[in-house]
């Protein structure tokens, strides 16, 4: 993803990510793609809204999203069938993460691992918000 600081632009957010989940997915569009998974690597990074006059804020999970939540939400959209294109499961991966309320920015990166000899991956990256107002907590 980036090094820089995401959504600058923005209202406060705490940016969190699944950096480099390896899974094998029935995905590829070419004859010998069919029936047989691929190794794919993803990284989801989304944004919660923060509020950035707290020096430590409460210690509960209330105030975040569950990583294991997102971890099972990719794991679940990966098994559910084969996907032609990565572009397709990027993007059902960050509408399922939006679905939650509180994130109101995601990106999803994915790449596939074992495509040329001499690439380490080919992929895909793609970032979607939603059309909610963020406001202050």
């Amino acid at each position: 993803m980036t090094v820089f600081a995401p959504w600058a632009d923005q209202p406060p957010l705490r940016c969190l990510f699944l950096n480099n989940m390896v899974v094998d997915a029935h995905i590829g569009v070419f004859p010998h793609e069919q029936g047989v998974t691929q190794r794919v690597r993803i990284s989801v990074t989304f944004g919660v809204q923060d509020d950035d006059t707290l020096n430590v804020g409460v210690d509960d999970l209330s105030r975040t999203v569950s990583y294991e939540h997102v971890v099972l939400l990719v794991r679940q959209i990966v098994q559910e069938g084969h996907v032609r294109l990565v572009e397709t499961l990027a993007e059902r991966i960050a509408a399922g993460v939006l679905a939650d309320t509180r994130v109101h920015v995601v990106r999803v990166k994915i790449e596939k691992l074992d495509v040329f000899e001499e690439i380490e991956s080919v992929g895909v990256e793609i970032e979607r918000r939603t059309a909610r107002v963020v406001s202050a907590p």
